[in-house]
């Protein structure tokens, strides 16, 4: 078992606000976990300070074997993150964002990478369009392309099908499995998606109040709380039923 993100007891507090409190878990390489919880549960918090915008109060974060929070540029090559909550630069063409963010990440051969993450995405007919006259959709689908210009090895989504139609969300699923599978990648991401947390995820990581309250597989957490779907159990967690 090859642990490539490891986090002890990562705290993070907000003047007299505890938004993290020692937050603790494992992701093994190749695997898919869902980060879930309710509002104010310390979700997008926690993937801040994965990414490095965020330092935290205390605790450790160790990503591919280094310090992250010492010697993040090391490894932050090896990682990317897509939210469609976080615009890209509106009067810049598709094609001249993707160019942008390839050039950050040091990729090479930019224009046959863009041209192929393109076809991937379905967006080879609007790499010449501004990103603001793009539809809430194909904003998601240029912010995943964004995330996949490098190869990651780790990818952090927060709601990753997000203004997609079902027949989109269901090829992005599909593409992230083929993905992971492929490349041995690893991929933790946020969704309120209880169906999509069912397809898509080995694990599911559960927070409340800043907590990990539980954590296993979809089949294990479905078993533990003797409820039908996912969406019952996270329910259950949030509204105070489950561990603690």
């Amino acid at each position: 078992m090859n642990i490539i993100l490891q986090t002890e007891n990562l705290t993070k507090l907000f003047s007299t606000v505890l938004a993290v409190d020692s937050l603790s878990f494992g992701l093994e390489q190749g695997t898919i976990t869902a980060l879930l919880g309710g509002n104010g549960a310390g979700k997008t918090t926690t993937l801040s300070m994965l990414l490095g915008l965020l330092e935290p109060s205390s605790g450790s974060i160790n990503l591919f074997g280094q310090d992250f929070i010492k010697n993040r540029y090391s490894v932050l090559g090896r990682m990317n993150f897509s939210s469609p909550y976080v615009d890209l630069p509106q009067r810049l063409t598709v094609r001249e964002n993707l160019t942008v963010y390839a050039k950050l990440y040091g990729v090479k051969n930019v224009r046959e990478r863009i041209a192929l993450v393109g076809e991937e995405f379905r967006l080879s007919e609007l790499l010449d369009r501004r990103v603001r006259k793009l539809s809430s959709g194909q904003k998601t689908r240029v912010s995943l392309a964004k995330a996949m210009i490098n190869r990651p090895d780790f990818l952090l989504l927060d709601e990753p099908t997000a203004s997609l139609d079902p027949d989109t969300t269901a090829w992005i699923r599909d593409f992230l499995m083929k993905y992971r599978d492929e490349q041995g990648a690893t991929i933790l991401f946020a969704s309120h998606d209880m169906r999509e947390v069912e397809l898509l995820c080995d694990e599911v990581l559960l927070m409340r109040r800043g907590k990990l309250v539980e954590k296993g597989s979809p089949e294990e957490l479905l078993r533990k709380h003797d409820r039908d779907n996912l969406e019952q159990v996270f329910l259950d967690v949030s509204r105070d039923g489950g561990s603690s």
